[in-house]
Parts: C-alpha cells; sequence; structure tokens
C-alpha cells in the first residue's frame, strides 16, 4: 500500500454483506409488530324493560233484569167500584196500621179530603185525582198520595179490568187518619 494511504478497512465481501441485509430484511418484513391490547369491551346498559301493557279486561255487560211484575198479596172478587172500595181500605190499613186513629174522630178534624184512585188488573195505582182537596194543608194531600201510591200493589180486581174507587180520607191534627169506608165514626 501506498505511504499516502492508510489502510482501508476491510470491507465483508459483498456476497456476504448482501445475505446479512437480506436476511435482515426479510426478518424485518416478517415481524409483525405485536398486537394492540385489546380495546376494553364496553357494554352498553341493557335496555329498560318495555313498560306493562295494561290489560283491562271488561265484563259482558250484564243481562237486562227481568220485567217486575209485582203480585199483590191478595185479590179481590168485587164486582163494583164501591164493593172494591172495601177491600182497598182493608189493604191500605194493613200497610200503616201504626198510623191508623184509633177509636171516633174529634167532631173537628184537621183536613177532609176526598180521592179517586185508579188500580190496574195487577192491584198497580195507575192514577190518582182530588175530588175535594184539603187545600189548606198541602202536606197532608201530598202524605195521602205518597201514602196511597206506597201500599201498592192493590187487591187484583179479578172481576174487573181496572177499577176506579172513590174514598174520603179523615185526617187527624196528630197525622193519624181513618177512611170513611172503614171509619168508627165521629164525635
Amino acid at each position: 500500500m501506498n505511504a499516502f494511504f492508510p489502510q482501508a478497512p476491510r470491507l465483508p465481501k459483498p456476497r456476504k454483506a448482501l445475505t446479512w441485509v437480506a436476511i435482515t430484511c426479510i426478518m424485518a418484513g416478517c415481524a409483525t409488530p405485536p398486537p394492540a391490547p385489546p380495546a376494553p369491551v364496553v357494554l352498553a346498559p341493557p335496555p329498560p324493560p318495555p313498560a306493562p301493557v295494561a290489560i283491562v279486561i271488561t265484563p259482558p255487560p250484564a243481562p237486562p233484569p227481568a220485567p217486575v211484575v209485582v203480585q199483590p198479596s191478595y185479590v179481590s172478587h168485587a164486582a163494583t167500584p164501591k164493593d172494591y172500595r172495601r177491600d182497598a181500605a182493608t189493604h191500605l190499613y194493613g200497610k200503616v196500621p201504626d198510623r191508623i186513629y184509633q177509636g171516633k174522630m174529634p167532631a173537628l178534624l184537621h183536613a177532609v179530603g176526598v180521592l179517586q184512585v185508579d188500580i190496574d188488573r195487577n192491584g198497580a195505582v195507575t192514577d190518582v185525582r182530588w175530588m175535594r182537596p184539603p187545600k189548606h194543608v198541602p202536606a197532608v194531600m201530598a202524605e195521602i198520595e205518597r201514602t196511597v201510591r206506597a201500599a201498592a200493589p192493590y187487591p187484583a180486581p179479578v172481576r174487573m179490568e181496572r177499577v176506579t174507587y172513590t174514598d174520603t180520607w179523615l185526617w187527624h191534627k196528630t197525622g193519624r187518619f181513618q177512611l170513611d169506608t172503614l171509619s168508627e165514626g165521629q164525635l
């Protein structure tokens, strides 16, 4: 070598150098980066349960009630309205025995009224009409009408299709009364 040039380092043979470069590249190319840590699994909260569905069970409508036919407690075999009047008065007395004035009525009464009552073939009251109303005591008039209607059904007039009977109400100031048909008289 030359004195002016120091000795150059020895280079590997090109063939060997290429081999090492090739092996390094192949190894670098085959190598895969380590797998990334798996992403944490984030579970969404479960959906809320569906709102309960209200089930409304409607019972079937009740069948309409059978028509009520009120049977009279007994029948009347009266052939005329005048005969029927006694049966009706007896029936009414039996319905309100605590309101019947016992004994002879005093000479001066609180009210006297004459009432016509229509009764159908089943003993039901279909109408009431005053022939002589005690207008000076409208509360008594209303009470007499209420009493007549509440006593239904009356005896069924079996020998007549229907009947209209008339009776006179003798009203005492205590609220007790007598019907002229069954009256014990006056003092």
